[in-house]
């Protein structure tokens, strides 16, 4: 029987718990990279500042990756205790992905620990350095796996319906399915791309705040130039699940673009308002969403008169597409110009005010990940395994969700606060300045 309040309550907080995860989410899978990346450069030029920065990263992601475990498991929690008829239904075809997602952690985790240990213990970095390649692949994977069953939910395969059951079960069908593909590599290159301006936004504050030391330039450079490269892969990736959307869920596609009619050269609308179903002061590219959906400006894209009122996604999930296409647009132009002048000598990206920009970058690239993910999981609506089983047919009759959603709303707002103070007070007690000259100071000993 169902329980509208429980059904309502289950959806925020998994939508809660969702939206507080994906940061430290993307923040475990992106910084590994950055890690390896960052020394891999200072053993290539050899170069001390590098190593530092990987040393210091590490110090911080050990953190958020705490913070993560924790809201993970949340996730794991909510699952069984909110959504139980959906576990039942397709408890068995997404375990094995789920089981790989907890072995890629641990098998992270294991690595990330010798590593850390070992940090003073290599007189070659080299043999260092490839311990964080299990920690970079082991993070990647996690992502990897978890997103499968993402994509499970969003394509379902793998599996034949008998009396409400789902039988002959073929879990690698499952895994592998249409949307597989181009949410995996979305959701990876937008870690990457996410982490990056987080680091970049980091080292543009410290520069702003006075320390003009080398240490923060490198790393700042460093980081835009990666956000450019992972900027640019996701912006093409995007282009892809366009077209996997069209052929695969043009309802989503329809309802994010407020496309109504199915017609040929197709505009693609940006920003505007609803009012009472016209649109209204938005910004149309004509024939692009023709282009976006099959790559020709002349070809059909299915509107939503193509779909019945009920299985309609929610139309306000168009303002999640803009912003998610709006920041991703900025952060190439912003990364892009400061590449181009850093290479031709522009004195303007030195700036105040253009690294006020890079530093805002951090945060609003949080918040196209949090819109994607809006954008993705609302899009999905009114289904929880499309075509299979409602949303409103998974959820929990407990009349407890209500209390559930105050304990976990004040535990993540204790984990928030507490990693923040802890990440600020762990690197305002040791500042880079002080480090390097300890470091000197070390070497300097060790060699009289």
């Amino acid at each position: 029987m169902l329980n509208e309040d429980a059904l309502f309550y289950s959806r925020v907080l998994t939508e809660l718990t969702l939206s507080f995860h994906i940061i430290y989410a993307t923040i475990g899978v992106g910084v590994p990279l950055m890690i390896m990346i960052a020394q891999w450069v200072g053993i290539k030029k050899n170069d001390e500042h590098y190593i530092l920065l990987a040393r210091r990263w590490t110090r911080g992601f050990v953190i958020t990756v705490a913070v993560g475990v924790v809201t993970g498991t949340a996730i794991g929690l909510q699952l069984s205790l909110l959504w139980p008829n959906f576990m039942e239904l397709a408890g068995h075809v997404i375990a094995l992905p789920l089981f790989m997602e907890t072995f890629a952690f641990f098998f992270e985790a294991i690595f990330l620990g010798i590593y850390l240990y070992t940090w003073d213990r290599f007189e070659n970095q080299r043999k260092h350095l490839l311990l964080l390649i299990p920690v970079a692949i082991g993070a990647s994977f996690s992502a990897v796996f978890i997103t499968m069953v993402n994509a499970f939910m969003n394509a379902p395969q793998g599996f034949e319906i008998m009396n409400g059951e789902l039988v002959n079960i073929n879990p690698l069908v499952a895994m592998f399915n249409p949307a597989m593909p181009t949410k995996v590599a979305h959701v990876v290159a937008t870690a990457y791309m996410t982490a990056a301006f987080i680091l970049a936004s980091i080292a543009a504050f410290r520069l702003l705040r006075g320390s003009n030391h080398i240490y923060h330039k490198k790393a700042l450079f460093l980081t835009m130039k990666l956000g450019l490269i992972f900027s640019i892969a996701t912006a093409v990736i995007g282009d892809f699940s366009g077209k996997y959307l069209a052929e695969y869920q043009p309802e989503k596609l329809a309802a994010a673009e407020w496309h109504f009619e199915t017609e040929e050269n197709a505009p693609l609308i940006l920003y505007g308002v609803l009012d009472d179903g016209e649109v209204k002061y938005a910004f149309k590219i004509p024939s692009a969403l023709s282009i976006l959906a099959h790559g020709f400006p002349s070809s059909e894209v299915v509107g939503l008169d193509q779909f019945a009122d009920d299985e309609i996604p929610p139309l306000s999930i168009h303002y999640m597409f803009d912003i998610m296409v709006t920041i991703g647009v900025w952060m190439v132009i912003l990364s892009l110009v400061f590449w181009l002048g850093t290479r031709r000598g522009w004195a303007f990206i030195q700036t105040k005010w253009y690294r006020w920009l890079i530093v805002l970058g951090g945060p609003l690239s949080v918040i196209a990940i949090e819109a994607g993910w809006w954008l993705a999981e609302v899009g999905r609506q009114p289904w929880v395994l499309r075509g299979v089983m409602r949303t409103a047919e998974a959820a929990t009759s407990s009349n407890q969700v209500d209390k559930m959603l105050i304990l976990f709303a004040g535990l993540y707002l204790i984990l928030g606060i507490g990693s923040i103070v802890v990440l600020s007070r762990m690197f305002r007690r040791n500042p880079v300045e002080r480090e390097i000259e300890d470091r000197k100071a070390e070497k300097g000993g060790a060699t009289s």
